[in-house]
């Protein structure tokens, strides 16, 4: 597939932190969240993403706060959080640091007591009786919007556009996009590059999002592999072909988000520590220095290591840990290697413990990096094949150690060890 949009040049290379505002600070607004700005540019972030910052239903609410993806106004702001010139405010501040924004878009349903379904019931789906319906079972507190109806994409889009124009964020991370017509994110693509050229961050698996309309996916595969790995269900040369095959049909200049944990994952299958245990920083590692855009979520860099709630008040506690310098150290070396483009090329690089050993180097035109993961609970000695990865190599994370590394080393990983190499 050839994609027909562009991918805005200041994505390539920065990593994404996903701000869950409610748990944020015991206060859960705007104001309390602006603290930590210097902290999260000292962490070498590039690009915030606010789960959604409007106003929550009341009707058929869950728990006591609701879920930020009930919606009742898409061109407002939550009370709990501020003001919308508290946002606007925050916008030019995080922007000053040189860091972008985008917001979280919830285009398949609405809270039951959304202001369209006075002014715009004809923009609902309905059930054989004629009333409002939630789009699948488990989801009794939204209902789900008819986008057979040609006014609805009008409206939409222009509240998308709102908050382009009033708040001047980069983009929108669009929450399971491919429930939603595949059509009306193209137009809504071409709407918004109108105004300024957007970010578009697509909740979905599906390739045919990335032609018209998104410039990344989840890498749902990639997580779900590293999870069996750590369940002891599959081995580091299973992961690696998951790698291989996930980024084999990924067309040019589109990208995954690649990531150990987010918002749902945390709350509803356990936070990355519970699920992925001491492949915790290995993984990590990975999921930074394969192509794509690595993904940090909140509270995961002072290694929160339990279930945040998702419909009530469970404030994140803010510590020293040592996730802190990985993720920092990862950010900046992202910075600096090749990302996403035809010119990328990641091989699986063969190694004689390949049931243990994962070796991936990252290829533009030359060698540019190795990776190498020791995915087992034993130290490992081990040869890789070299494949065409002239050295020297330099221990990019133990910056300390100056010696050269070439591919004809014997090495040696402690048990969930790894090593960067790069140029």
């Amino acid at each position: 597939m050839q994609r027909k949009i562009k991918t805005p040049a200041w994505v390539a290379g920065n990593t994404i932190y996903e701000v869950n505002l409610r748990q944020f600070s015991k206060e859960g607004t705007i104001k309390a969240f602006e603290e930590h700005l210097p902290r999260l540019k000292e962490l070498g972030v590039g690009i915030l993403w606010f789960m959604p910052i409007q106003p929550i239903g009341e009707k058929n609410r869950k728990g006591t706060l609701g879920s930020y993806y009930s919606i009742s106004n898409y061109t407002a702001i939550n009370p709990e959080f501020g003001t919308l010139e508290d946002f606007k405010s925050l916008v030019k501040k995080i922007h000053d640091l040189d860091i972008r924004v985008i917001i979280d878009w919830v285009a398949n349903h609405t809270a039951w007591d959304h202001h369209w379904t006075l002014d715009h019931p004809d923009f609902y789906d309905r059930d054989d009786n004629g009333n409002f319906k939630a789009p699948v079972e488990d989801w009794e507190d939204v209902i789900h919007l008819d986008y057979g109806n040609p006014d609805l994409w009008d409206a939409m889009i222009d509240d998308m556009k709102f908050w382009l124009t009033e708040s001047d964020i980069d983009g929108f991370r669009c929450d399971m996009a491919h429930l939603v017509p595949t059509l009306f994110w193209n137009r809504a693509r071409r709407d918004l590059d109108a105004i300024k050229s957007v970010y578009l961050l697509a909740e979905s698996e599906n390739f045919d999002l990335l032609e018209y309309a998104f410039d990344t996916i989840y890498n749902w595969k990639l997580m779900h592999a590293m999870n069996d790995l750590a369940a002891g269900k599959s081995s580091a040369k299973d992961l690696g072909k998951v790698i291989e095959n996930e980024l084999k049909y990924l067309p040019g200049d589109a990208s995954f988000l690649n990531f150990t944990s987010n918002h749902d994952e945390n709350s509803w299958q356990g936070s990355a520590i519970e699920r992925i245990h001491y492949f915790l920083e290995p993984l990590t590692v990975l999921s930074f220095l394969i192509p794509g855009i690595p993904l940090i979520y909140s509270g995961q860099e002072a290694g929160n290591y339990h279930r945040l709630k998702f419909f009530d008040k469970d404030e994140i506690e803010w510590k020293d840990d040592k996730m802190f310098v990985l993720y920092q150290k990862m950010a900046k070396l992202k910075s600096t290697l090749p990302n996403f483009s035809d010119a990328v090329e990641v091989r699986v690089i063969k190694s004689d413990v390949p049931e243990k050993i994962l070796a991936i180097a990252l290829f533009e035109g030359e060698a540019k990096c190795l990776l190498l993961l020791n995915l087992s609970d034993k130290e490992v000695d081990f040869y890789v094949k070299c494949q065409q990865l002239e050295g020297p190599f330099w221990n990019a994370l133990q910056q300390e150690d100056e010696t050269d590394y070439s591919c004809h080393n014997q090495f040696k990983l402690s048990a969930h060890g790894y090593i960067v190499l790069v140029k």
